[in-house]
């Protein structure tokens, strides 16, 4: 198939699976056709199969905002022309699908059809969807796609719950590279940030508010205060034995900061910024964090659970259906930041405990999340859609 697909270039879940999708896809044998106002973050380097278009805005006097929208229909409707795609997957309800539909319709007058999927990942239904004044255009765009598919059975259902949709949604759930996502041997990495032999936990987010990344740290400075060290090191009894890393970048970086600071614990955290390949600082983490008062799938948690790391997350939204309670990891109520201590606690001092969840953690992501059993579902929703165009 020759496939075109539309993103937010940016650091987020979203931009990440139909990146690493239109990689999975191009490596199957398809042609793959990126339409987006910048290079997507993880098609860094030249991949055979795949092809950037960007998309241009031109500035006009008359227009006090750039019509974005307008100039990526535009856009899918040349690339399409030119190219002959069979299919335009664009991730986000707003404004993708919304000038993907634009784009099928005016093709459609020239001769020429293209169904279109779209694929829901979160805001998109759970906040910008909402707003009144974006709502009739977002389940517009939901109806008149001609697949449409969630990342998580609770996306799902939130979806049909809070929009007026007689469109079916279908679940399929993001997924991981398990061949990419190893614990990989990193122990010079690891010795040069934890000399003493500390554990070591990590938040991957883009710092927004829903993030909660000041509870990352506040768990952190409890853990500190409390001491982890192990029976039988000279400091056990002590407090530190942990050391945390924040990775990534946004509006919240500077006031997790200071939180880090306040808290008197800023010498035991680093603030590293985005980073790729992260999965060679999950190699070298014990416990990933992730205390987000809304998260729709948890790509973050997910790539951390390929690479031998339990989780303790928030129970909200898609993260039940990928981090098993006591198994794989522990869930807790949004801002329960004493029950995420000791679920941490109880993870790094207990050292059979933390092999049998990490190796459950693995396991699960191998066996349900894997990208090889994922990217076959979408190669089927493309083909059952054509085929319902095409009757």
């Amino acid at each position: 198939m020759n496939i075109g697909i539309t993103c937010y270039p940016t650091f987020g879940g979203s931009g990440v699976v139909a990146t690493e999708l239109g990689k999975a896809l191009a490596g199957r044998g398809h042609t793959v056709h990126f339409i987006a106002y910048a290079l997507p973050m993880r098609l860094e380097h030249m991949v055979e199969n795949v092809y950037f278009h960007e998309v241009r805005v031109n500035t006009y006097p008359l227009f006090e905002y750039p019509p974005y929208a307008l100039a990526l229909a535009s856009k899918m409707i040349d690339v399409a022309q030119h190219e002959g795609l069979d299919l335009l997957h664009v991730h986000y309800a707003i404004p993708h699908a919304t000038s993907a539909v634009l784009a099928r319709d005016i093709l459609r007058a020239k001769g020429i059809t293209i169904p279109v999927v779209t694929t829901l990942h979160g805001t998109d239904i759970t906040l910008v969807g909402k707003d009144p004044g974006f709502k009739p255009v977002v389940e517009h765009a939901i109806d008149t796609s001609d697949g449409v598919t969630a990342v998580s059975d609770w996306l799902r259902r939130e979806t049909l719950d809070s929009f007026d949709v007689a469109s079916d949604v279908e679940v399929i759930p993001n997924f991981v590279d398990t061949d990419r996502f190893r614990r990989q041997p990193k122990d010079h990495f690891r010795q040069a940030i934890t000399p003493d032999g500390e554990r070591l936990i990590a938040h991957v987010s883009n710092f927004r508010k829903v993030k909660r990344a000041a509870d990352a740290v506040e768990v952190f400075a409890r853990l500190h205060q409390a001491g982890v060290w192990p029976e039988g090191h000279p400091r056990h009894g002590q407090p530190g034995g942990v050391k945390l890393l924040m990775v990534g970048d946004g509006p919240d970086r500077a006031a997790s900061e200071a939180a880090a600071r306040d808290a008197g614990v800023w010498a035991d955290v680093r603030f590293i910024g985005k980073q790729e390949p992260v999965e060679e600082i999950l190699s070298i983490t014990d416990l990933f964090l992730m205390p987000s008062a809304s998260e729709t799938f948890g790509l973050a948690a997910l790539e951390a659970m390929a690479c031998d790391v339990p989780v303790v997350s928030s129970d909200v939204g898609g993260l039940p259906e990928l981090n098993v309670d006591g198994e794989t990891g522990f869930l807790r109520p949004i801002g329960d930041v004493g029950g995420m201590t000791e679920a941490a606690r109880t993870v790094l001092t207990q050292p059979d405990l933390h092999a049998r969840m990490a190796r459950a953690a693995r396991r699960r992501a191998v066996e349900c999340f894997d990208i090889d059993r994922i990217v076959p579902q979408y190669e089927a929703h493309y083909g059952r859609v054509i085929a319902g165009i095409e009757a």
